[in-house]
């Protein structure tokens, strides 16, 4: 799997990492790939730097998308717009493969296997925090990286406090890139909730984030690696079409999502969602109802499909 070095920890131990590193040139990238001597390349994130590097490494077989304007540099194309939001991505993902004879007709089961040495690594980070095994973890993470509309800061710390008020040890985390958001929320919600800008590995972050009871977060990366890991989460989606839990929701029984009602949103109209303002309908009194009753039937066997709630104003 070709991946940057940020993400490179979560395929270790399930494919060979070869690493696409915004530090390495243009030409000792080209050099990396046909030293690998690569058969097949399946294309499932496509820029035009990557299909230019795969075409002039000499891969033989390459799939890709057939709807870019350089989708000439694939020889396997498949004929997909996902801008339509017909499907999961990960299904999106595993259509590619059907230029090479695979069939895949349903969600893919993932799971992420969190070794001895990395939950070590989360028992380091538990008692740095001030954590103790009794405690109830709920984690909170208000960023989304630009990935996706969000529920407000404020929102969060509010929710932090009402978690801390019903005995929950509340987590507000980030990468360091969130440093400002994760403290400024947690100045707002009181002493009691713990900051935590993280600087670990994602694996070492996914292994603390298992030991949580809760998860809550924006459309974002973190969230799919809890749901992956086992833990309950709960999402925050935009009612935009290519933003929506139908294509990006993760991929676990144990979640609830909401998805504001654009029809009651004036800035909206019922029409396109043109900001943040269309999250204000979700109610902090509501996620804390659909967390105590997630948290409550942790681990009993539930439909895998996403339940999506349109959510009144305050």
């Amino acid at each position: 799997m070709l991946v940057s070095p940020y993400t490179a920890p979560l395929i270790e131990g399930i494919a060979r990492v070869l690493l696409y590193s915004k530090t390495q040139t243009f030409f000792e990238t080209l050099a990396m790939l046909r030293q690998s001597e690569i058969d097949v390349a399946v294309v499932a994130f496509p820029r035009f730097r990557i299909a230019l590097l795969l075409w002039l490494a000499g891969i033989p077989i390459r799939v890709g998308t057939g709807y870019r304007w350089y989708s000439f540099l694939f020889n396997r194309k498949v004929f997909e717009h996902r801008k339509t939001v017909e499907k999961h991505e990960s299904e999106y993902n595993l259509s590619l493969l059907r230029e090479l004879g695979c069939h895949p007709n349903k969600l893919p089961v993932v799971r992420l296997n969190i070794t001895a040495q990395e939950e070590q690594a989360s028992e380091k980070i538990r008692k740095s925090l001030g954590i103790k095994k009794k405690d109830v973890i709920i984690v909170l993470h208000p960023g989304s990286g630009g990935s996706a509309r969000e529920w407000k800061p404020d929102r969060f710390a509010e929710l932090a406090h009402e978690f801390v008020k019903r005995g929950y040890k509340v987590v507000i985390a980030g990468g360091s890139s969130e440093s400002e958001l994760v403290n400024s929320i947690t100045r707002k919600a009181g002493d009691a909730v713990i900051p935590f800008v993280s600087n670990v590995s994602l694996k070492e972050y996914a292994a603390f984030i298992q030991t949580a009871q809760l998860f809550v977060a924006n459309s974002t990366g973190p969230l799919h690696i809890a749901a992956i890991v086992g833990t309950p989460v709960i999402g925050f989606y935009p009612p935009v079409r290519v933003m929506s839990p139908k294509r990006w929701g993760p991929l676990t029984e144990k979640k609830v999502i909401f998805v504001p009602d654009p029809k009651k949103c004036p800035r909206c109209n019922g029409k396109i969602c043109r900001g943040s303002d269309c999250m204000d309908q979700i109610a902090v009194h509501s996620v804390v109802e659909a967390s105590e009753k997630l948290m409550q039937s942790y681990g009993k066997k539930r439909k895998n499909k996403i339940t999506s709630k349109r959510v009144k104003g305050n």
